[in-house]
């Protein structure tokens, strides 16, 4: 039986904001096993041009993201929400393995259980070539500070 995955549904402004950010801090934690339990077990997810469907499909896909997208951190910001349902924008930066850094931007459609497990991702990417001196995230490997800006502040 999976653990329940707080805040659930339907949800407030609040824990909407809430459950956005538990996402974040997730997803910079880069531990694919960790961010997969945020998933029902036979979650479905699109992800650019790439379809998934069970946890252990969304693991592999995780580690070979973080093997290719180094020194990743993510900002995700709420947009829209109602019921079981979040809309989020977000945005991260990564380099690959010739240190060349890109910020990708993209949206993402999520649909939650009634235990707070996401059931369905629906996201869409677009990477972008930036400098290394135009980075705009340097906080330490792991958690955004929650003194950090968001997307917002950020002019994203």
């Amino acid at each position: 039986m999976d653990a329940p995955r707080p805040p659930f549904p339907p949800f407030s402004q609040e824990t909407a904001i809430e459950k956005v950010r538990l996402a974040e801090d997730g997803w910079n934690s880069r531990d694919p096993e960790r961010v997969a339990l945020a998933y029902a077990v036979d979650s479905r997810w699109r992800n650019r041009a790439e379809f998934l469907h069970g946890r252990d499909a969304i693991v592999a896909f995780l580690r070979r993201k973080w093997d290719r997208e180094l020194d990743y951190r993510l900002i995700k910001e709420l947009w829209a929400f109602h019921d079981n349902r979040i809309a989020v924008r977000f945005a991260y930066e990564w380099h690959d393995d010739s240190g060349h850094w890109f910020r990708s931007y993209g949206n993402e459609n999520w649909e939650f259980d009634e235990n707070g497990l996401m059931r369905l991702r629906i996201a869409s990417i677009n990477d972008a070539p930036i400098e290394e001196a135009d980075r705009r995230y340097h906080w330490p490997l792991g958690r955004r500070p929650d003194d950090h800006p968001g997307l917002s502040d950020l002019g994203f």
